[in-house]
């Protein structure tokens, strides 16, 4: 009985252990298709660029975009 139940162990440690892999999730040949403008959210890049630009102005709580400064005007 103990046997097997190092042998579950075993089991669950490996299958919880492949999950950490170093291969990425996107081979380099997926990648051009993701990159395809057709993927893109905006087909307007400049219109898209502006709209980010009046939300980061009026909304001075949003981030992640790469953008330093802040609603206040600050830069």
């Amino acid at each position: 009985m103990k046997a097997a139940s190092i042998h579950v162990l075993v089991f669950v440690g490996t299958c919880l252990l492949s999950g950490c892999s170093v291969q990425p999730w996107v081979k380099p040949y997926e990648r051009e298709r993701l990159a395809d403008p057709m993927m893109q959210f905006s087909r307007d890049a400049m219109s898209e660029k502006h709209f980010q630009h009046v939300r980061d102005v009026r909304e001075g709580a949003r981030g992640a975009t790469g953008v330093q400064g802040g609603g206040c005007g600050c830069n």
